[in-house]
C-alpha cells in the first residue's frame, strides 16, 4: 500500500472516532432533554462507529501500514430541536459516504485491490446509516413537537 492511500485511510480511521464522538455529544443532548430512547440509540450510534473506526486500525496494521492518531474538533453540543438533532446526523452520515467513495475512487486509482475489497463492506453500511437517519427524520416530521408522538419514537429508539 502506498503512503497517499495509507494516509487517507488513516484519516478515515480518526474520522470514524470522531464520528463517534459527534454522536456522543448528540446522545449528551437527548440525554440532558429526557428523551433517554434517542439518547440510547445515538450511544449505539457512537459504539458502531468506533466498531467502523477498528476496522480501519485492523486493516492498516494487517497491510503492513501504522496507525496514527489525530486531534479530534469539539462536536457540536446544543440542538434546537430533536429534529435538528437526527439531521445533522444526517448531514454527518453523507459526509462520511462521500470520504468512502473518494476512498474506493484512490484504491482504484492504486491498483490496491485489497483496500478495493475492504471498503466494499463500508459502501453498504453507508446505504443503510443514511436510510436509517432518513426514516427518524421522516418520523420526527410527521409529529412535530407533540409530545406523545416524540414518546413513541423515543421508546422506538430505545428500542435499538
Amino acid at each position: 500500500m502506498n503512503e497517499k492511500l495509507l494516509a487517507a485511510l488513516n484519516d478515515q480511521f480518526n474520522f470514524e472516532l470522531l464520528s463517534g464522538y459527534y454522536y456522543l455529544a448528540m446522545a449528551a443532548y437527548c440525554e440532558s432533554e429526557n428523551m433517554r430512547g434517542m439518547s440510547h440509540f445515538l450511544v449505539e450510534q457512537a459504539k458502531e462507529e468506533y466498531g467502523h473506526a477498528m476496522k480501519f486500525y485492523g486493516f492498516i496494521n494487517d497491510m503492513d501500514g501504522r496507525v496514527t492518531m489525530k486531534a479530534m474538533t469539539e462536536p457540536k453540543n446544543d440542538y434546537g430541536s430533536f429534529l435538528e438533532v437526527f439531521e445533522a446526523a444526517l448531514e454527518h452520515e453523507k459526509l462520511v459516504t462521500s470520504r468512502i467513495y473518494n476512498l474506493v475512487d484512490l484504491a482504484t486509482e492504486e491498483k490496491c485491490y485489497p483496500a478495493i475489497q475492504f471498503l466494499q463492506w463500508f459502501v453498504e453500511e453507508q446505504v443503510e446509516e443514511e436510510n436509517n437517519m432518513k426514516d427518524i427524520i421522516f418520523k420526527l416530521k410527521g409529529v412535530q413537537h407533540h409530545f406523545h408522538g416524540l414518546m413513541m419514537i423515543d421508546k422506538e429508539l430505545g428500542a435499538r
